[in-house]
């Protein structure tokens, strides 16, 4: 049951206190003995609330001396691509990662006149700086994506400018947690009058190249052509600048709409739980630009540090991010006829599976990884997948000539690619989609949380597929039990069970007393029902 402030515009005495959570970033000292003050690396990086002393300067002072070592190690010698996005605690963090990058003799570029650079900006230029260069370049962004404005995040893009994997983030983690134990004493740092003043330090336009590029994944003059009329709401985020640029350089027909700045978010309508949230996938932080539908022929958002899309078509309003990432699938290996026959399909294995009924239909080989970006860097990288996508909305792919564009989500491209089909086929994505269901079939898609504990949820983390001993799911046989995924083996840290025409995956929450349940049915409502209600009895069985 969603909140009673859900899809209404925040009211005032919800704001964040923004002045307060600066100085709590400042004057708040984590304790390492306590679980939830210490550097915890998830899919996305460290993230947490200085209020609850889970991201406040001593984390990040260790976290950047931590990063500098590893590359010392690593051999990584190049400049250190810095990006932030416009959450309140980023830019005191920004500040203190330069000021121990500057002590530790890193050479480090920010974006020019204290702009915000998004997470697709930074992948990309780390990819475009290492083609010719003689030293390996990476990069930082310092963002908890759609996160509420209370929260704070950091995370690194090593030289093959995606995610960095848990090989590299635990390092990192370890390091840091031991930084901390210590009071800081390993901490190399220098005065914020020092950084400013040093020659190790650049300010550098991200925008103006990214943009530039752009017509060489996107089909521009296409959209261009067509004269559609595009909505974009950038809700507060670090991209605001990225779409003043395109409309300047293509001369596009864009609106955009919230073109301004507030770390407190307040032009939000908050999200399900009531909460300020910058989900693009949310109709509920969405209302604003879905009760605009009718006013453009395609209409887009992202979330602060824009990896992430959020597509509004007249015909379904918000468009479901599951049955947009069907729709860029299908369009893009129809249409990029320079893309090689072998190129894969990357998907998450809670993804839906109308995906895999598409790729069947294609001829594509599909390739099933666990939930994280991560998983598609390597293939994106070495151009062996075309796309790689998760049902969170995240997404990348190859440029028209099937070179690497970004290795991290890319929720720019993929906003203006709905722009490009919407423009070829005539027919917005969402119309694409409805015509999906009459051929592949109706998908009904949920996701849900159930209460485990910490051993109940260890349990599932480990479980092996003879644990599973049933051997029907809501009335139909099981083809398929995993624990590891189908495309790379990898583990999944729970379990996925599919028959004919529906399947579920639950895993553990790494951060609350829950585990998670994604289903689907290709059947009815009810079937969806069905699966859920039997996933949770095969998972308690399991774990209990």
């Amino acid at each position: 049951m969603s909140h009673k402030l859900a899809g209404i515009k925040v009211p005032k005495e919800n704001l964040e206190n923004i002045p307060n959570l600066i100085s709590s970033y400042y004057v708040n000292k984590p304790d390492v003995s306590e679980v939830t003050q210490k550097v915890s690396f998830g899919t996305s990086g460290h993230r947490g609330n200085s209020n609850k002393i889970s991201f406040n300067e001593n984390h990040i002072l260790a976290i950047t001396q931590a990063l500098c070592e590893y590359r010392v190690k690593n051999n990584i010698t190049g400049t250190l691509f810095i990006g932030k996005d416009s959450h309140a605690l980023s830019t005191p963090a920004q500040i203190t990662t330069l000021q121990v990058c500057i002590a530790n003799n890193v050479k480090c570029k920010i974006a020019q006149n204290d702009e915000y650079t998004p997470t697709p900006l930074i992948s990309f230029t780390i990819l475009e700086s290492n083609k010719n260069a003689k030293e390996l370049n990476d990069g930082v962004v310092i963002t908890p994506s759609h996160n509420p404005p209370s929260d704070g995040g950091f995370k690194y893009n090593p030289p093959n400018g995606g995610p960095a994997d848990t090989d590299v983030t635990t390092i990192i983690q370890d390091r840091a947690n031991e930084i901390l134990e210590n009071d800081l004493k390993d901490v190399k740092s220098v005065s914020f009058k020092e950084v400013s003043k040093s020659e190790l330090l650049e300010e550098f336009d991200f925008v103006t190249p990214y943009v530039k590029s752009l017509n060489e994944i996107i089909n521009i003059d296409v959209i261009k052509e067509s004269k559609l009329r595009i909505g974009v709401d950038p809700m507060g985020g670090s991209g605001i600048e990225v779409y003043k640029k395109i409309k300047e350089i293509y001369d596009l027909d864009i609106e955009i709409v919230n073109e301004f700045v507030d770390p407190t978010f307040s032009f939000m309508t908050c999200d399900h739980d009531g909460k300020v949230r910058m989900d693009c996938s949310s109709k509920f932080a969405m209302t604003s630009l879905i009760d605009l539908k009718d006013k453009y022929d395609i209409a887009f958002s992202n979330d602060p540090d824009f990896d992430r899309h959020g597509i509004v078509t007249p015909s379904v309003g918000l468009m479901n991010p599951n049955h947009y990432l069907s729709v860029a699938i299908w369009y893009l290996y129809s249409n990029r006829k320079q893309w090689s026959d072998t190129l894969g399909i990357g998907k998450t294995l809670v993804s839906s599976s109308m995906i895999d009924r598409i790729a069947k239909s294609l001829d594509k080989n599909l390739y099933e990884v666990p939930v994280g970006f991560k998983w598609f860097v390597d293939g994106l990288y070495e151009g062996t997948l075309g796309f790689g996508g998760e049902e969170s909305a995240g997404a990348s792919f190859l440029r028209k000539d099937a070179s690497a564009w970004s290795t991290d989500k890319d929720g720019i491209i993929l906003n203006l690619l709905a722009a490009e089909i919407t423009a070829v086929c005539k027919k917005d994505p969402g119309v694409i989609y409805q015509e999906f269901e009459k051929e592949f079939g109706e998908s009904f898609y949920e996701r849900m949380d159930a209460p485990a504990s910490l051993e109940q949820k260890a349990k599932l983390k480990n479980l092996s597929v003879e644990d599973i001993t049933t051997d029907t799911l809501a009335g139909e046989e099981i083809e398929n039990i995993f624990t590891n995924a189908s495309g790379n083996n990898a583990s999944i840290g729970g379990l996925k069970v599919s028959t004919k025409n529906g399947w579920f995956a639950a895993r553990p929450s790494g951060t609350e007393d829950i585990y998670k349940i994604y289903a689907e049915s290709f059947i009815s409502a009810k079937h969806l029902k069905e699966i859920q209600k039997q996933a949770q009895e095969i998972v308690l069985k399991s774990i209990s």
